[in-house]
Order: C-alpha cells, then structure tokens, then sequence
C-alpha cells in the first residue's frame, strides 16, 4: 500500500472528529430498526418515475402502468443489489488499509465506515431477498496495468467516492418520494443518513490522496488516471441499465431495450442530473480536466 504518510491538515483532523463524534451520536441498529412487512404493494412504484432508466424516452410513454410499476420494483432491485456488491468491493479495500502505513490518521473513522457499510449491506440484501427472492449479479471493471500504490490508493477511494455520492442522488429522492411505500423510502432515508458521513469524509480523503499522487507521478500518469476513472463514471452509470431486470419486468427484447437507451442521448440530461454532484468535484480539485465522459 502506501508508504508515505498523506499530507494531514487541521481541517481534516477536524472533521475526522466531528464525522466520528457523529456517527456515534446517530448510531442505530439495523437488526432492529426495520420491521419488514411480509411483502410490499405490487400496486404501487418501487421507484421514483424519474429514476426509471427509461425516463425521458419514447419507451417511457409506450409502456403502460402495469409494465412500468413492474420495472419499478426491478429496477429498485437491481438498484439494492449494485449496493451490495459494490458495499461489499469497497469494504474489502478499507479494510485492507485500516492501521496500514499512510492511513494511519483516518483509521479511527475506517472503523465507523466499515462498521456502517456492512449494515448497510445487509439491509440491502434483506430487501432484496425478502421481496425480488434474488440479488441481481454484477459485474467488475479491472484495471488498465498495474498502477503505483499512490495511484492505486487514490483510485480505491476515489470510486468509492463517486460510488456513494451516485448512490445518494437516488437515496435523496426516493426519501423523499411520498408515492413509495414506508420501507422503501425509510431504507433510502437511512442509507443517505449515514452516506452524508461518508461523502464528507471521502471528499477530503481523495483530495488528500490526490494531492500525494500528483507529486509522486508523472503528468502522463495522470492523464490516464483521469481516462481510467472517467471510464468507471461510465461504467457504473450504465451499470444501471440491465437487460434481466426488463426481461423480469416483461419487456420483449431486453437487450435491445438496453442498448437503445444506451444510445439515447435524451437519457444523458438524467445521467447528468445523477452524477452531477461527484462530477463538479473531480473538476474543482483537478482530478478531471473537462467534464467529457466516454462511450463505452
């Protein structure tokens, strides 16, 4: 891992104390905060109609209601399971940099982080077999090469980062969302409690992170930094759109619906709604150049 230590300052000493002091403060126990219904309301939508990959499109207004309250409980689905897998990806990162050299400072928060992100895990799983009886697969994008630890620490938290703060814009809406049943809007409620943690904190660490990986690599190095990570903005964005959840929602050529959503750039004004935030930030600190974003 890293061997240097990152360039602390007073404002990260402090808010590594706040978030700390805070995550105590709010602490809840999942196992017994949730009383999960035997199942949810097939009558109502399990998602937010404006974050249904098909909003925005002609295939929006094709579908009828019974169709489209189906792909809102897929897509909430496929939604918790990315959760998971990516709860579970991020939580094997931290914890093998918790007490590691060059971590020695926010180790203390790690062990809220890790603590939080595995209830968080399991809640997501709970509603995902208790009401889909499944957890949607997901896939990985590897890396390019083999990258330097200071990039390579840089990259673990910068996906996290933005893996959060994606998840938070829907978390944010869907709280907020009166038409979704209690459940739902109380998962998200508490997810984008705790995630509000989480992203201040991880914004001061990538900065950090990034400020060490700039001084110790190559202006080369960099650009493709950004082009790998960029990628990952893609990546996860598209993550969204899986054929198996509009074959479950009974839509005739899944596939084809996939790739026509992924080529429709009406669908880029939602994207960019949804990544606006971690977006905006990768720019301010000079992680990203421009705000240009591959096809994949």
């Amino acid at each position: 891992m890293a061997a240097t230590a990152l360039p602390v300052n007073d404002r990260f000493l402090e808010i590594l104390e706040r978030l700390s002091e805070k995550s105590i403060e709010d602490y809840y126990n999942p196992y017994q905060r949730f009383a999960w219904p035997p199942t949810l309301d097939e009558n109502r939508m399990w998602t937010s109609p404006d974050l249904l990959t098909v909003y925005g499109t002609e295939h929006y207004d094709r579908l009828d209601e019974d169709t489209l309250r189906r792909l809102s409980k897929w897509e909430s689905i496929n939604f918790y399971s990315l959760n998971v897998h990516g709860i579970r990806e991020l939580l094997i990162e931290v914890v093998g940099r918790i007490h590691m050299p060059g971590f020695e400072v926010p180790s203390d928060f790690f062990h809220h982080f890790i603590g939080e992100e595995n209830e968080h895990m399991w809640f997501f799983s709970e509603f995902c077999r208790r009401y889909g009886g499944k957890i949607y697969s997901s896939m990985t994008m590897s890396a390019d090469s083999a990258w330097e630890s200071e990039v390579e620490n840089f990259l673990v938290f910068a996906r996290i980062l933005f893996f959060e703060e994606l998840v938070d814009h829907y978390n944010t809406r869907m709280a907020q969302d009166d038409s979704l049943c209690d459940t739902i809007r109380q998962v998200n409620r508490l997810h984008h409690q705790d995630e509000s943690r989480h992203i201040a904190f991880g914004r001061e660490l990538v900065s950090l992170l990034f400020t060490r990986m700039r001084e110790a690599v190559s202006a080369e190095r960099l650009r493709e930094v950004e082009s790998y990570l960029k990628r990952y903005v893609v990546f996860s964005v598209n993550s969204l759109y899986n054929p198996h959840v509009y074959r479950d929602a009974g839509i005739a050529d899944p596939l084809g619906l996939r790739n026509a959503l992924l080529a429709d750039e009406r669908r880029r004004v939602q994207e960019r709604k949804a990544i606006r935030k971690p977006l905006a930030f990768f720019l301010k600190t000079g992680i990203f150049s421009d705000d240009t974003l591959p096809v994949l």
